[in-house]
């Protein structure tokens, strides 16, 4: 089990998310900015927009998505 914060993650807080794979917490990242967009945060927005952008365009965002796969990888075991 390894932890990436929000802000790991592009966001702009330090919210814990933990998981056995990055997959994990690049979901819950997901999952995090998803409900504060609900909420109506503000602060979370630009990385809520990054996020449906990479959901969306999968092919464009690899380099973000192996570079978090490689933060994930270098984290010690929780």
């Amino acid at each position: 089990m390894k932890t990436m914060t929000c802000r790991q993650l592009g966001g702009p807080c330090d919210l814990a998310h933990r998981g056995e794979s990055h997959d994990d917490v690049i979901n819950a990242q997901d999952k995090h900015l998803k409900e504060a967009e609900k909420a109506g945060d503000a602060a979370h927005q630009p990385a809520r927009n990054e996020m449906k952008g990479r959901w969306k365009h999968p092919k464009k965002s690899l380099g973000w998505y192996r570079d978090m796969k490689q933060a994930f990888a270098d984290l010690p075991e929780a």
